[in-house]
């Protein structure tokens, strides 16, 4: 039998060889960089158009569509919430069962015929009232207007939905985003796909607005709806070099499977050998196709749903997932659950610059921005500056600061996204007290002109005293978003790396949210004679304590993020690669198939099949 067992062995090694470089041929075929401008070019494209759509948006609505700002900026504030929470039914659809690819596409048909809708609009006249320069009197747009406007917007934020979490995760996918080879990388993926979204969103904001303001609307919203349309037609023609992983079920199902199984056995006895709870590698395997996750000893209570006992083997050998789960699903729900208090932590850095784009525009506005005797810099285009430092600071940071921390800290990517989540942090409470300052120094210069009582004034103090805090809160932003995106996708569970995306644009939306009220009670309990947040006269309010308070509590929220990161327990994982994965395929499938096929051949086959395979 040995010499039999040598022949076959040779055989294999002979006749399996040139297939087995054949799939590592193939899956070499698949991903890599020259994806990435088919796949980007739709993120590229949906920021184009987003920020091209939405940036003067306001002014479409009150000005052609003749809304009142308080209707107008409510409807631009509930449709960009629901723009914000759609991103994690899309997350669902792509874990559960469409996948990332075909996700992608139907949304972004999605996004197109809601921007089509919006651009028939502006063009038609029928669907707008009649024109009114001098916004008095004017005739509001009728019911069936409106209608189609709010058409428009829900297509896009389910369109929106789709796209968000998907093309981040989709793009990642392409490389291999194991630990192993991204220490060995150096580039950053997360940093040049944050350099590319500040890109698209610095060219809306300055050519498509231009359009919008000198050119027409139909020709400004027209621009973003063709260049989004095209995308989609970049995006499919890379359909053969896309690597698609299969979605691997609804991972909230997987999820409720283990509480409720860890729930029905909270009285057996967990074994003291965590080798002794269950595993299943095939039924798992369309969830760990990187690496199975390993048992961890935080929230221990979940090893409860692995306890085997005799009930949860049904007749056909299957496990009830409802009373048993194999230790990569607890895993699952455990790396989520690490997650959030990190993830929270994010929700208030949003709120806190959120005055980006209300109060910092108002000091804007009653300062000097001339650039040259002929041309004022206008007061919304100054959060450009944030967008450029962002720009700036993202080659900055792979070229020079990830080899100087890397003498320091050993580490290959210089230090871990935790660390650049805290740095971050500490970046954007600095912003906040240098912002305090500045508008100190505005009163002053009010003051000494006798210019408080006068609200539409300009004070002769340059608007680039606001320079510092912009770059500031850009420079948070290379640090905390990238490292927040980054930290979401790497110690996501595998198969919930879409809904991972999908709390981060969640995220944002609350700290939008947050800040409202915030805004609100500051204003209702700070007096009427020296309110801190005034509605006309800036000049005789405290901006200054408002700033002071914001910097309090993010001064607390670090204080918490330090806690939390400082017991946080990265996602234990028995990593798996591409050579590793072949050679498991190779097994299952061909391997046997052809040694039953040689074997065959002989009488007494059967006997030595059974040797071979174990």
């Amino acid at each position: 039998m040995e010499p039999k067992i040598e022949l076959q062995k040779k055989m294999i090694e002979n006749g399996e060889e040139k297939k087995k470089d054949g799939n590592k041929c193939k899956k070499k075929q698949l991903g890599g960089v020259r994806t990435m401008p088919f796949i980007l070019a739709n993120e590229i494209c949906d920021r184009f158009a987003g920020a091209g759509f939405h940036a003067n948006m306001i002014t479409y609505l009150t000005q052609v569509l003749n809304l009142p700002l308080v209707k107008a900026s409510n409807t631009l504030t509930n449709f960009g919430g629901t723009s914000s929470f759609t991103p994690l039914i899309g997350a669902f659809i792509a874990d559960s069962f469409a996948g990332r690819y075909w996700t992608i596409i139907v949304a972004s048909i999605i996004y197109v015929l809601g921007m089509v809708s919006i651009t028939i609009s502006a063009v038609l006249p029928q669907l707008r009232p009649p024109p009114c320069p001098t916004q008095v009197n004017c005739q509001e747009a009728s019911t069936l207007q409106l209608w189609v406007l709010y058409i428009a917007l829900l297509l896009t934020s389910l369109g929106t939905g789709g796209i968000r979490p998907c093309v981040v995760t989709f793009a990642a996918d392409q490389f291999d985003m194991t630990k192993s080879h991204t220490d060995s990388k150096s580039w950053n993926f997360f940093n040049w796909y944050y350099f590319c979204m500040g890109m698209a969103s610095l060219t809306a904001l300055t050519v498509v607005v231009y359009i919008q303001d000198n050119v027409s609307w139909g020709w400004g919203l027209g621009v973003p709806t063709i260049v989004m349309a095209l995308s989609i037609v970049a995006f499919v023609l890379g359909s053969r070099l896309y690597r698609k992983i299969k979605p691997g079920g609804s991972p909230f199902v997987r999820l409720t499977q283990v509480i409720v199984a860890a729930v029905k056995k909270k009285n057996a006895v967990t074994p003291k050998d965590p080798r002794l709870l269950y595993e299943n590698r095939e039924l798992d395997a369309a969830i760990s196709s990187n690496g199975r996750l390993l048992h961890s000893n935080q929230f221990k209570w979940l090893d409860h749903a692995a306890i085997v006992t005799d009930s949860d083997i049904k007749e056909s050998n299957q496990p009830n997932l409802w009373r048993l789960a194999t230790v990569h699903r607890i895993e699952e729900l455990k790396s989520i659950i690490r997650m959030l208090p990190i993830w929270a932590a994010g929700i208030l850095l949003v709120a806190s610059h959120s005055h980006l784009g209300s109060f910092t525009i108002q000091q804007a506005r009653s300062m000097d921005r001339h650039l040259s005797p002929s041309f004022k810099i206008p007061p919304a285009s100054m959060s450009m500056f944030s967008t450029l430092t962002v720009l700036i600071g993202l080659p900055l940071y792979e070229r020079l600061f990830v080899p100087l921390a890397r003498r320091f800290t050993g580490n290959p990517v210089g230090v871990t996204c935790l660390q650049r989540m805290g740095i971050g942090f500490g970046i954007n409470i600095l912003a906040t007290i240098v912002s305090g300052f500045i508008e100190i120094r505005r009163k002053t210069a009010a003051a000494q002109h006798n210019l408080l009582d006068q609200p539409t004034a300009v004070i002769p103090i340059t608007v680039f005293w606001l320079l510092p805090q912009y770059c500031l809160h850009g420079l948070a932003e290379v640090f905390m978003s990238v490292g927040h995106l980054e930290f979401l996708y790497n110690q996501s569970p595998e198969s919930m790396r879409s809904t991972a995306a999908a709390l981060y644009w969640i995220a944002i939306a609350m700290g939008n949210y947050i800040s409202t009220p915030m805004v609100s009670l500051v204003h209702k309990y700070t007096g009427k004679n020296r309110n801190w947040l005034p509605d006309r006269n800036l000049n005789r309010g405290r901006l200054e304590n408002y700033y002071w308070l914001v910097t309090g509590i993010q001064v607390i929220n670090l204080i918490y993020y330090v806690i939390c990161a400082w017991n946080y327990t990265y996602k234990p994982i028995n990593e798996q690669t591409e050579t590793e994965n072949s050679d498991e395929d190779l097994e299952s499938a061909d391997l046997n198939g052809k040694l039953s096929n040689f074997l065959n051949s002989d009488d007494k086959g059967n006997k030595e099949v059974e040797l071979v395979k174990n």
